[in-house]
């Protein structure tokens, strides 16, 4: 039973752009170590015992770092690429020659790519259309979530941050007198939803993006246009979509580290994490001087 439970939250961080407006964020049930995987693994068809499910799980494990390491990607055909990304200093070196792995590498991080071929698609949008999605406070007793934090996640199922105000209004007054439906109505979500929200003030960080060249170029984090200056939270999933002037190859930096791009049909896409720190993306579409406009088209 493929389901996704979500909760939908307001933007408390007073710096964003987004601030007081409602999202929906992924609300997992448990964290399953490798012990209750393997279990999970032997109970679906598998003639092998938990052991050598576990087994041959570690030993996956072990030997993706092992080639991560040697500086090799490793694909899972239908899942994913895994590789690895430099996080640099900020400040740079001044020349080739003076630039030193302790000064100036601030990080080595796993990347992960979801599969994106047609038979085996799991990028973002993709993925988006194999799940249902159930606002957690459905699944509450009436008392602990009212009907008007369930007319607030049907607006962000819809994955509108603008719909979720609206969802919550309008469930505001269709849920009569309770003080969870009216105060939802004025607050655009439910008292409940609007508490869960309040106690989570997570660190926001600002991404700048440049760009240069002929093509053009969109940045989205969960569906929605990332403009120049927007405030992601920690670990946020970036995506890149470029279509380069003709005969060009693009390139995506971030923080000065190439951001890998996959081409398919003329268009090249990348993602990557948010850092723990202010950002700077750098895109060069393609080759015409003086060109810096950012296309969105």
């Amino acid at each position: 039973m493929a389901k996704i439970l979500y909760e939908v939250k307001q933007n408390q961080n007073s710096y964003s752009s987004a601030y007081g407006k409602w999202f929906a964020q992924v609300k997992s049930l448990e964290t399953l170590n490798t012990r209750k995987l393997a279990q999970h693994i032997s109970e679906h068809g598998s003639i092998y015992t938990p052991d050598v499910v576990f087994g041959v799980l570690e030993k996956f494990r072990s030997c993706l770092i092992e080639m991560l390491l040697n500086s090799k990607k490793v694909k899972i055909e239908g899942l994913g690429t895994f590789y690895c990304t430099l996080e640099n200093q900020k400040h740079g070196a001044r020349n080739k020659e003076d630039y030193s792995v302790r000064e100036h590498i601030k990080g080595l991080h796993i990347r992960f790519l979801p599969e994106q071929t047609t038979e085996e698609n799991i990028s973002s949008r993709e993925f988006l259309k194999k799940a249902e999605f159930i606002l957690i406070d459905s699944l509450l007793p009436k008392e602990e979530g009212s009907s008007a934090g369930s007319g607030t996640g049907n607006g962000g199922s819809q994955n509108q941050g603008g719909s979720q105000s609206q969802g919550g209004e309008q469930s505001g007054t269709e849920g009569g007198g309770s003080q969870g439906g009216s105060q939802g109505g004025s607050q655009g979500g439910s008292q409940g939803g609007s508490q869960g929200g309040s106690q989570s003030e997570e660190t926001s960080f600002e991404l700048t993006i440049s760009t240069s060249g002929s093509g053009s170029a969109s940045v989205t984090h969960d569906g929605n246009a990332v403009t120049s200056g927007d405030s992601l939270n920690e670990d946020d999933e970036v995506e890149i979509s470029i279509t380069p002037a003709e005969g060009q190859v693009p390139t995506a930096t971030l923080n000065g580290s190439e951001v890998e791009l996959t081409e398919s049909e003329g268009t090249y896409t990348g993602n990557f994490a948010m850092p723990a720190q202010a950002s700077t993306l750098v895109i060069n579409t393609g080759t015409a001087e003086g060109d810096d406009g950012f296309d969105k088209d």
